[in-house]
């Protein structure tokens, strides 16, 4: 891509902030599964967590490839973080996508000045289809009586609001789910259950959410009956994010294997000498290429009347994918040593996997694109 002078500086400003200061406790954060809002204050400051947003609303009104490309370089030093990071934008989107004015102005600066949201759609029956949800919104006194449980909400134990989305008319299918702000602090009745333990992303904590709370009608995002088609928008940009960490985690995995590679010897030679090798590189390379290609295709249409699920499920997948693919090779040139957790091979491959199945399985990726195709 080619940056003006302000995107680049601005780049470089992320590039800096996350060399300097989330590289350096990555290994820290997986080892310990410690909560990734340690870097809270951090990426408020920066503004990071506004990137998603206008100005209007607190944020640095970026395009769609400068958000992928940023959030690539924050994934490629800390995925963990960027799995926080990338789940607050789930809950700021839904605002900013559903919202009236007045919720998008009470809630939206807050959220880019250090209120971390979360996102609160899958359940425990209703992963890959979100309309099979049994999460009911019912009207009660001037608001709704929430009431439901939701799984893997990422950030829901340290939220300072969680979008809900919850059945206004349980028998309409996917027009009858509408989505709701709840701000834990303040609404009784929201128990988060203990981090799960998970194989990778250990910093970028995941909760069951078990709700039975009372919100204010002025608490709806839209109209009801709207929060189905707000997720789907949601989620359109959401697999464009997966796709950006996917690739930041990729390219952090390919520098390792290079500089490994270079510095490796056998028999007096560097195994970056080996034919076979070089094949190898040559293949994450391009797989690399190829997906990031994808990637800012989809980003280059975010934010436009376009729709672009298509566009967002092929860097999905695609990402997801070859980022696995490129991992595994970048520890198979490191032998014995990548399988060893004093190297960052083992933590890559553990944080990607999860790019395969949440925001939409691989398979609902493809279901998606064959649909689109056969249309």
């Amino acid at each position: 891509m080619d940056w003006n002078a302000d995107e680049k500086a601005m780049l470089d400003q992320v590039a800096r902030f996350a060399d300097e200061v989330l590289a350096p406790r990555a290994a820290e954060l997986d080892e310990n599964a410690t909560f990734a809002t340690c870097h809270l204050p951090a990426l408020a400051e920066l503004g990071l967590l506004g990137l998603n947003l206008p100005e209007a609303h607190g944020g640095m009104g970026l395009s769609g490839p400068m958000l992928y490309k940023a959030v690539e370089l924050v994934a490629g030093a800390c995925a963990s973080t960027a799995s926080m990071l990338t789940a607050h934008y789930l809950a700021t989107d839904s605002l900013h996508l559903g919202a009236d004015a007045a919720l998008k102005a009470r809630m939206l600066p807050r959220a880019a000045n250090g209120a971390l949201g979360a996102f609160a759609l899958t359940e425990p029956e209703a992963g890959s289809n979100p309309a099979d949800m049994r999460t009911t919104a019912r009207r009660e006194g001037d608001g709704y009586r929430l009431r439901g449980s939701k799984c893997f909400i990422s950030n829901a134990g340290a939220a300072d609001f969680i979008v809900v989305y919850a059945k206004t008319d349980p028998d309409a299918g996917a027009r009858g789910v509408s989505a709701f702000v709840v701000e834990p602090a303040v609404t009784p009745g929201i128990t988060v259950s203990p981090a799960e333990r998970t194989m990778g992303l250990r910093g970028g904590h995941v909760f069951g959410v078990t709700i039975d709370c009372h919100v204010p009608e002025a608490n709806r995002i839209g109209a009801e009956g709207t929060g189905f088609r707000t997720a789907m928008k949601v989620l359109d940009n959401g697999r464009i994010e997966v796709a950006a960490q996917a690739t930041g985690i990729a390219a952090a995995a390919l520098d390792s294997a290079i500089a490994y590679a270079k510095e490796r010897r056998v028999s007096g030679h560097p195994i970056a000498d080996f034919q076979g090798l070089q094949w190898m590189l040559a293949d994450s390379a391009n797989d690399l290429a190829a997906a990031r290609a994808l990637g800012y295709a989809a980003a280059r249409l975010r934010g436009t009347d376009k729709r672009y699920s298509s566009e967002s499920a092929h860097a999905k997948l695609f990402a997801s994918e070859a980022a696995w693919r490129i991992a595994d090779r970048a520890l198979q040139i490191h032998g014995g040593y990548g399988y060893c957790r004093d190297f960052p091979l083992e933590r890559h491959l553990r944080d990607l996997r999860i790019f395969r199945i949440y925001e939409g399985s691989s398979e609902i990726q493809r279901t998606i694109i064959a649909r689109e195709l056969l249309s």
